[in-house]
């Protein structure tokens, strides 16, 4: 397994957050391309929906997109979601992790955020990726994973 990349990032709760602060607990650690957008809003709601169960089984969950904590704010105060959510605004953190990719869409090319989950273990070793996520069943998907390992 590979040691997760320690990082330090603005988080909602207006103090910088690193990866290393979470040693000795679980991380999902989800990079997602953009707050309010319809994929973006199910996937933090139905991590929301089951923050509960992951709490249970001692992990954390830590969404990082590029878009600035004004931004974070409003998503969070709308959806009440319960967990950190850091501003990677300049994507350094995002290249660390190879999800700034180029990306098409409507013919156009442009750089962006691949959705992808990292769950990094109680050592701060990468256990699973999933790349290219498909927000239809992830999460349950992510909490299974966790429930058999």
């Amino acid at each position: 397994m590979e040691l997760a990349t320690d990082f330090s990032l603005l988080s909602s709760s207006g103090e910088n957050v690193s990866l290393s602060d979470y040693k000795g607990k679980k991380v999902v650690l989800y990079f997602y391309p953009k707050d309010m957008t319809p994929g973006c809003t199910t996937q933090a709601c139905e991590f929301r929906d089951r923050h509960d169960e992951f709490g249970g089984l001692n992990t954390f969950i830590i969404g990082v997109s590029t878009d600035p904590m004004a931004k974070h704010d409003k998503f969070i105060q709308k959806y009440g979601l319960p967990f950190v959510l850091l501003s990677d605004e300049d994507h350094k953190v995002c290249e660390l992790y190879g999800v700034w990719v180029l990306k098409k869409n409507y013919g156009k090319e442009y750089m962006g955020i691949e959705r992808t989950t990292f769950l990094i273990d109680e050592e701060g070793f990468i256990e699973k990726v999933w790349k290219k996520v498909k927000v239809k069943n992830h999460i349950e998907d992510v909490l299974n994973y966790i429930k058999g390992s």
